[in-house]
């Protein structure tokens, strides 16, 4: 066909197939774990929606590479957005990761490349004009490595084996999140509760206008741009004996502590776990919300069913036996992975400066005419793409001609959500 979306991939397909079958070959040191799931829902609104894919593959025609892919999307203010947002999410992410990478590489450009993707979806939502949103769990499995981006308050858990349970997301709602309310008033939100008749305030804390009890979602165009679509992402990588993630929506978390979710379920196969973490959470609260469960077990090869895990202690000591390395800068708002020595973090970051989380590409020596847009992938010619560091305090670099390069429309999308022009009012 000759569209702008395959120049753009044969661009980039510039390792031929056999090569990188052979070297992801020669890259599998480990033996694969096996990835057994269950999911279970109960609906009151109707708009939660959920994503499993377990046969996405990184290296087309080369089963070795395959990877597994799950998501929850709780909307609101209608299903729209999170129907468009399970549909395309995935493939926007993907879009964003250069053609040719190795195993080791891939993993490397999959922070960024989620953050590009997340805040694409955001974007191509609200240029149909509806103003519903939703929140985003996004988690990739592949291998020992688990992936996790996400915006709202929708949760993913880490069950790992030994009984250290550990929370994989942030909460984005206001109520809970000191440094996210700072943040929407200092780009033009304002922060307060409902108020009734004789000013007594109720509930909890919104955002206004629109009243939004999150500080992050996808849609929400009637809300203002400060609610921004850029995800707070952890990856880890699990020890080969393996864990459980829990992922679900924010009717079983008011329900149930993180602790209670795993502990309710331990021992049994991920398709009836699911089932009774929602039957534990209507037990505990009763059905006042959409309520969705996804279990994922990452099981070593030689085990069909994790074994039910000895819980310990979490002492001092063991503190000291926790490996961590980092790709970006770690977030204070996570919480420390209580999995003592069977979790390694390779990258945490939560900003929600677009800048920081692109980071910085060297394309002064680039001799080609095709440059590309960094969220939303469009071709630019090399006078029309504008730095994501330009004009920046939070620029890492004194180089406004160094990319990644945002078009037009993404530079004003970035503006909008950085508080620097009123939502929905347009740079040309």
């Amino acid at each position: 066909m000759g569209s702008r979306e395959e120049r753009h991939r044969h661009h980039h397909d510039l390792v031929p197939l056999a090569a990188l079958i052979s070297r992801e070959l020669k890259n599998e040191k480990m033996e694969r774990p096996t990835v057994r799931y269950g999911s279970a829902a109960q609906s009151r609104k109707g708009e939660d929606y959920f994503f499993m894919k377990t046969d996405c593959q990184r290296v087309p025609g080369n089963p070795s590479t395959f990877f597994s892919v799950f998501g929850i999307f709780d909307g609101h203010n209608g299903s729209a957005a999170a129907i468009f947002s399970r549909d395309h999410l995935l493939n926007y992410v993907l879009d964003a990761i250069p053609r040719g990478l190795g195993r080791d590489e891939w993993l490397h450009a999959l922070p960024r490349a989620l953050v590009a993707g997340f805040v694409k979806t955001d974007k191509e939502f609200q240029s149909k004009g509806k103003t519903s949103g939703t929140t985003a769990t996004f988690v990739i499995v592949d291998g020992w490595t688990v992936t996790v981006a996400s915006v709202g308050d929708s949760r993913c858990i880490l069950d790992a084996q030994g009984g250290g349970v550990s929370v994989l997301t942030v909460d984005h709602r206001l109520e809970e999140n000191a440094e996210e309310r700072e943040r929407v008033t200092a780009s033009g939100g304002e922060v307060g509760r409902l108020s009734i008749f004789g000013g007594t305030e109720v509930g909890p804390l919104r955002c206004w206008p629109g009243g939004l009890c999150l500080s992050r979602s996808i849609g929400d165009m009637d809300v203002g741009e400060f609610i921004v679509p850029i995800p707070y992402v952890k990856q880890v990588k699990l020890s080969s004996t393996g864990g459980r993630l829990i992922i679900a929506s924010d009717g079983i978390w008011d329900a149930l502590s993180s602790e209670m979710a795993a502990k309710s379920c331990r021992g049994l196969p991920a398709d009836l776990a699911s089932q009774l973490v929602v039957k534990e959470a209507l037990r505990t609260r009763g059905l006042k919300d959409d309520t969705t469960c996804i279990v994922v077990d990452i099981i070593p090869p030689d085990n069909r069913v994790p074994p039910p895990p000895t819980p310990k202690k979490y002492t001092k000591l063991k503190a000291l036996l926790f490996r961590k390395k980092s790709y970006g800068s770690a977030n204070k708002l996570s919480m420390k992975l209580a999995s003592v020595g069977i979790v390694e973090e390779l990258f945490e970051e939560g900003s929600a400066m677009l800048a920081e989380r692109l980071g910085n590409d060297d394309t002064s020596g680039q001799t080609s005419s095709l440059f590309v847009c960094a969220v939303c992938q469009a071709d630019l010619a090399p006078n029309e793409g504008i730095s994501v560091h330009a004009g920046s305090i939070f620029s890492m670099s004194s180089k406004p001609w160094q990319g990644p390069f945002l078009c037009a429309d993404c530079r004003n999308k970035k503006d909008a959500m950085e508080g620097k022009r009123p939502s929905g009012v347009r740079v040309v």
